[in-house]
């Protein structure tokens, strides 16, 4: 069974409500439903074998919302991609804001 790591889209560091940022109605709002309630991605567990070792992985559905929502304006560098993952709100609140914790536990 994978492990995934656990996305927190309230967090307590934050002046901004992550889950309000999806407005119902846009984009990003009914990539982000389908990818989480619609399609099965379950043949990705079935690919991580990181259940007793390794390190937890990201979850499939936030990496294939954030790249969609990313392909849909645009932005098709990884980089590009990255960045919109710590500037914009929309792209934050996709990913939970991991973007932005991941690159404070490089610098300690």
């Amino acid at each position: 069974m994978a492990r995934y790591k656990c996305i927190d889209t309230n967090p307590r560091l934050l002046a901004v409500d992550l889950a309000a940022q999806l407005l119902p109605g846009t984009f990003e709002h009914a990539v982000h439903h389908l990818v989480t309630h619609a399609l099965d991605l379950s043949r990705f567990d079935a690919r991580f074998r990181n259940d007793v070792t390794g390190a937890t992985a990201y979850p499939p559905a936030m990496l294939l919302a954030v790249v969609l929502c990313a392909y849909a304006r645009g932005i098709v560098s990884s980089r590009a991609i990255a960045r919109a993952c710590e500037e914009q709100v929309t792209f934050i609140s996709l990913c939970g804001d991991t973007r932005r914790t991941l690159r404070r536990s490089r610098t300690s």
